[in-house]
């Protein structure tokens, strides 16, 4: 059976992705360092696949295929991708499979199969979708020191309270924190 882990860049006041006219635009990029890129490469594991919403898949695309050759884009761009689509004419980016229809029984089977962890990158909507299920298995939180004050948000208001445990923290040179939880399940009360 594999895992399914989320991950998610953020904020420390929560925000994941910037509005389109967003003041701050690339927020993550003075983070960014070689020695971050190691560590969140290893965190990934040594192998994986990707389980993708078709937004997310649309920015990978156009960026990963050509993202040069070194370590993380070789192994995203090797990876099986997985893709919530009702689009899957247009998936070019392989080697790519399309899930479509009840989408929480095909992540239901597709979870169930041999094969590396499903890693979750953005897809916010998704990622609410398999917290809600108890699909996910951990949700690893790459934590920025900003505090942007808007933008979107990693779930929304609708979402029930979810219980996690710590399992891991790894700093980089640059701030970030790579904070590891597994999913419990809905908190108790």
């Amino acid at each position: 059976m594999r895992k399914i882990r989320i991950f998610e860049h953020i904020s420390l006041d929560g925000v994941i992705e910037h509005d389109g006219d967003y003041t701050y635009g690339a927020w993550t990029t003075p983070y960014r360092s070689p020695a971050g890129a190691a560590t969140l490469f290893e965190a990934y594991g040594p192998g994986f696949d990707l389980l993708l919403a078709r937004h997310t898949y649309d920015i990978f695309s156009a960026f990963w295929p050509t993202a040069g050759d070194f370590p993380m884009a070789n192994a995203i761009n090797a990876a099986t991708k997985y893709i919530v689509t009702h689009r899957p004419d247009s998936l070019a980016w392989g080697p790519v499979q399309h899930l479509d229809g009840d989408i929480v029984a095909a992540i239901r089977n597709l979870k169930s199969t041999e094969g590396p962890d499903l890693i979750v990158v953005g897809s916010s909507t998704l990622t609410a979708v398999l917290l809600e299920q108890g699909l996910a298995d951990e949700v690893v939180l790459i934590t920025y020191p900003v505090l942007l004050g808007r933008g979107k948000r990693l779930l929304t208001d609708s979402i029930d309270a979810r219980e996690l445990a710590f399992v891991d923290s790894k700093t980089t040179p640059t701030g970030l924190l790579i904070n590891t939880y597994k999913h419990l399940g809905p908190l108790k009360k």
